[in-house]
């Protein structure tokens, strides 16, 4: 009972600051930049909360119960990506745009633009969708299956579109740093509980040798393009993320926007290593709990998933589950959130606006519109869900595609003028195609030779594709004016 009091009484506090925030919405740039006021504590906590979703308290979780170790190497290609993202953070906030397509407008063209909406909107509902499946098996777990996953998973969908719909961006900045602080807490209090649950350190390591030694290790059981495979789609999906360039732009300034960088390193690194230490220590203690396993011996992926969730209600003090259940309440609505807001916001500002409302003036009224994109979305989003098996395969194939097809065509943006409109348009294709295509064959069991190709693996030839077409088409075509390549090298 008090993991589900904890978990209501953390919701309506974010309930009540959402609705008080809500009332200084006065213009469409309010609703979508959070008015370009946003200081470096409360730009970093949105930071950290638009990275640390459901892919991380589920999928990444669930990686680290079958792989080990190992599965900071997937978490590793984000870090990289916001090592990177360093070098830009103010470029952005200086173009003062407001989503990431606009930028590729301003550097390519408006067939790039429109490319990386449909990008964006498609890779993005399914990031939301994973937050409601995830949200599904949260209420399931915290109702002791009296709701079941799907039922949860709705009633997660309506609470993220309202949430959403309220305050916009101003709402999602408010409440994240609250999300932010407790999602640290909880992990580090969680870590040593599910130690002593097992009976020490010295027991959960004998544990794992026994079982299988190699989960102690980073290299071991592991070759080469693995490794490269789970690097990759983070690392792209980082370097592309639509959100965090969103929320550059929400800065007070572009020093701001730097300096909350650091912090967001900071802060991800620090969570992701403490949820992959929960969930091998997990996997100590769930060792032999036939619930984990399948009948041949394998392991059960989507229960994997579940992995820290149920050893905060199984396994340590009601005082610590209770409070890592907040937390995923946390994680759960920020990130769904903020998906939804930045697919409303690229549908409404690339598609919406300047083709159906182009005469609308009136920022209410323009507020609504994104308002109404929003309910539609995560009820598609929330449609979509049911097409994937686990929330690690959904985290794949979307970080993939909006990865390879954005990524590229960001950093070649700010780091080699020779690029071109052609070849950006060119790229985008090339990227956004080959994990959809490599999906339809695997749903239609058609082989192509080496296609399909293994969902963990999809990032590689998605990226040699992107690239590819990148480099040779900018190089054959004419080069960009120096208007075009300017700003962002200033």
């Amino acid at each position: 009972m008090i993991y589900s009091i904890v978990s209501v009484i953390y919701l309506l506090l974010l309930i009540g600051v959402i609705i008080y925030k809500s009332k200084s919405v006065k213009s469409e740039e309010d609703f979508t930049v959070a008015g370009r006021g946003v200081p470096v504590y409360l730009l970093i906590g949105t930071l950290v909360c638009t990275w640390i979703g459901s892919g991380s308290l589920f999928g990444t979780a669930g990686l680290s119960f079958r792989s080990g170790f190992g599965e900071l190497w997937f978490s590793a290609g984000a870090w990289i990506g916001i090592g990177v993202i360093y070098f830009i953070a103010d470029r952005v906030r200086k173009i003062s745009k407001i989503t990431l397509t606009d930028l590729l407008e301003q550097r390519y063209n408006r067939t790039a633009r429109l490319l990386g909406t449909v990008t964006i909107i498609v890779a993005y509902l399914v990031i939301a969708g994973y937050q409601f499946k995830g949200g599904g098996r949260f209420i399931s777990i915290l109702s002791h299956g009296t709701i079941d996953i799907e039922t949860g998973g709705f009633i997660t969908c309506i609470i993220v579109i309202g949430f959403t719909a309220l305050a916009g961006m101003v709402s999602i900045v408010s409440i994240d740093i609250f999300n932010g602080v407790i999602m640290i807490i909880a992990m580090i209090l969680t870590l040593p509980f599910a130690v002593s649950a097992h009976g020490g350190l010295s027991e959960v390591i004998n544990t794992i040798e026994n079982k299988n030694p190699e989960y102690l290790s980073l290299f071991a059981g592991h070759d080469a393009w693995w490794i490269l495979g789970i690097i990759l789609p983070t690392f792209l999906l980082l370097m592309s993320e639509s959100s965090i360039y969103q929320k550059f732009s929400s800065a007070k300034d572009s020093a701001a926007a730097k300096k909350a960088v650091i912090g967001m390193l900071v802060g991800v690194v620090l969570i992701e290593t403490l949820m992959c230490t929960v969930a091998v220590v997990g996997y100590a203690i769930y060792s032999s709990d036939p619930r984990f396993f399948m009948p041949d011996g394998s392991i059960n992926r989507a229960m994997s998933e579940e992995i820290i969730l149920r050893i905060g209600f199984e396994q340590i003090p009601a005082f610590v589950g209770s409070m890592l259940f907040a937390a995923g309440v946390a994680i759960i609505l920020s990130t769904g959130n903020t998906f939804l807001m930045v697919t409303s916001t690229n549908l409404s500002n690339d598609i919406l606006k300047p083709y159906f409302f182009k005469s609308v003036t009136d920022a209410k009224k323009l507020i609504r519109v994104q308002q109404i994109s929003i309910v539609i979305l995560g009820l598609l989003a929330y449609a979509m869900v049911t097409q994937f098996e686990t929330v690690l395969e959904m985290a794949f194939i979307s970080y993939t595609m909006i990865g390879a097809s954005l990524a590229p065509v960001l950093l070649a943006s700010f780091f080699w003028k020779r690029v071109t409109p052609a070849g950006g348009v060119a790229s985008i294709i090339a990227g956004m195609s080959v994990p959809i295509i490599n999906k339809l064959l695997e749903i239609f069991h058609i082989s192509l030779g080496i296609f399909p190709v293994d969902t963990d693996y999809v990032a590689i030839p998605s990226l040699f594709a992107s690239l590819f077409m990148l480099i040779v088409v900018s190089l054959i075509t004419k080069p960009s004016s120096e208007e075009k390549w300017k700003p962002f090298f200033d």
